[in-house]
């Protein structure tokens, strides 16, 4: 009973928080179109580890030996070199949008093979792609592993973290920039990062507003169309001049939140309920096994035997019924499931069953 009260203090808590409307800045509500990270991925050898590479993984052999290639050096045939002291990695890293050539990503390494650590390690240079095939990065640098592995001669071991795995701040550099689109078409568009049509129509009014009347128009309930002028520069004025402007968004969607893993519920303030009765027991059954020795008379040639003993006791907890007023707020719904001492899996139980029975005028996701 008492592990409910975690639970239930978030639902207090945003309970207590006022419900009035707020402000909020237009560029926090979304983004302009074509202004968006895109993923790089590569692939790579870390060499310089103390023993806890991949040891004689093929695909480790043939990057090494691709690696010493490109360096000039020509390994005779059948040699194959030892590979304890490297590793066949994975490298990612996003390429943020108006990147230019020369300027520095942060990359994170992972190992695909065997290794144990990657600490201590040097990545080699290596191309990142992108979805297209087109190389837009090179990498390379000391990485900076966060985990640390160490195994004894006895087998025993200790992991803290993941070893496996690290990042270099700064290392990779572009070499291609990414078309954005940006200064081209007659149009800016804004996507709002959670589709409403009553936002979305809210911001293409205050843009109208400070602009001027038909600059902007929705297009769907996730983006609005800007009228934009020739040339960079005067798009970033434009841009930079949208993204600050405040405007008062419509209340969210009544929705309830469950994670079916955590027992986390999270209900927002929109949420409201029809008038419903809600009575919720418990049942306990208990089992207790107390065998017993029996001990055959003296001289008797008998067995020892076990004899079995259970004793069953089943306990009903009784909850007296509670009703939920017409339009209850989420502090009333929070003050009722606190006064019966609910738990999270009650708690969720509840909102079921208030949900089939079309009381709970919301959404409920489980995730």
């Amino acid at each position: 009973m008492r592990r409910a009260i975690p639970h239930l203090f978030l639902c207090a808590l945003l309970a207590s928080l006022p419900l009035s409307a707020h402000a909020a800045r237009i560029k926090d509500m979304g983004q302009f179109q074509g202004l968006r990270v895109n993923q790089l991925t590569g692939y790579g050898v870390v060499v310089g580890l103390n023993g806890t590479g991949d040891d004689s993984l093929d695909y480790a052999t043939q990057a090494m030996k691709g690696a010493a290639s490109r360096l000039g050096l020509t390994l005779p045939n059948g040699t194959t070199p030892a590979v304890k002291n490297s590793a066949a990695v994975i490298i990612t890293a996003e390429l943020p949008p108006f990147a230019k050539p020369g300027q520095k990503l942060d990359i994170t390494v992972s190992a695909i093979g065997k290794a144990k650590s990657l600490r201590g390690g040097t990545l080699l240079l290596a191309p990142l792609q992108g979805a297209d095939g087109q190389v837009y990065a090179m990498a390379q640098g000391n990485l900076v592993v966060g985990g640390l592995g160490i195994d004894a001669a006895d087998g025993s071991k200790v992991t803290v973290n993941v070893p496996s795995a690290g990042r270099i701040d700064g290392g990779a550099t572009v070499e291609r920039a990414v078309d954005t689109g940006f200064a081209s078409g007659d149009t800016l568009t804004f996507n709002l990062a959670e589709q409403d049509v009553s936002n979305a129509r809210l911001v293409a009014d205050r843009i109208n507003a400070e602009i001027g009347a038909g600059a902007a128009r929705p297009l769907d309930g996730a983006s609005i169309a800007i009228g934009a002028p020739v040339g960079g520069e005067a798009r970033v004025r434009l841009m930079s001049r949208i993204e600050n402007l405040d405007i008062t968004p419509v209340e969210p969607a009544a929705r309830v939140i469950v994670n079916a893993r955590t027992g986390t519920v999270v209900i927002n303030g929109a949420v409201r309920i029809s008038p419903a009765a809600v009575s919720h027991g418990k049942l306990t059954v208990k089992v207790e096994e107390d065998p017993r020795v029996i001990q055959p008379a003296p001289f008797s040639r008998g067995q020892t035997a076990i004899e079995p003993n259970s004793a069953i006791a089943v306990e009903e907890e009784r909850t007296p019924a509670f009703l939920m007023p017409r339009g209850a707020s989420l502090a009333d719904i929070v003050k009722a499931l606190n006064r019966i001492g609910a738990s999270a899996g009650d708690l969720v139980a509840i909102l079921e069953a208030l949900k089939q029975a079309g009381a709970l005028q919301a959404e409920l996701v489980i995730i």
